[in-house]
């Protein structure tokens, strides 16, 4: 049984944001990743086009989350399911870093509104 310990996960920043990968192929993961996402206070990123299905679970505080041009408020507790070709924006409007827990499958990529291809390595 392949553990990873919070010791061993990689720590990647993009868009001012922190994904701390835990399972990947690089870790023994043969169909999954998953990661832990830090959204510091003010944050937005940009939106970008997912090719996966990611379940994005919110663990810690707040956060305004756009899905295919609509926005909703999602807190703590709160589960999204982002389909293949949804556009995704979040942002985090508070003074408080939000926490989330992502699970998608292994060959995630992301398309910016510029065209620019994002192969994140926390989810390949």
């Amino acid at each position: 049984m392949p553990v990873v310990r919070s010791s061993e996960a990689v720590t990647h920043e993009i868009h001012g944001a922190r994904f701390v990968s835990y399972a990947t192929p690089l870790t023994g993961s043969k169909e999954l990743c998953a990661w832990r996402g830090e959204i510091p206070a003010g944050t937005k990123a940009p939106a970008h086009t997912v090719n996966r299905e990611e379940i994005f679970h919110l663990l810690v505080g707040e956060l305004l989350v756009t899905l295919d041009g609509r926005t909703e408020r999602i807190t703590a507790g709160d589960t999204m399911i982002v389909n293949p070709g949804a556009t995704l924006a979040v942002e985090n409007p508070t003074d408080h870093t939000a926490l989330s827990w992502v699970t998608t499958s292994i060959g995630l990529e992301a398309e910016l509104a510029d065209g620019t291809r994002i192969t994140p390595p926390w989810a390949n």
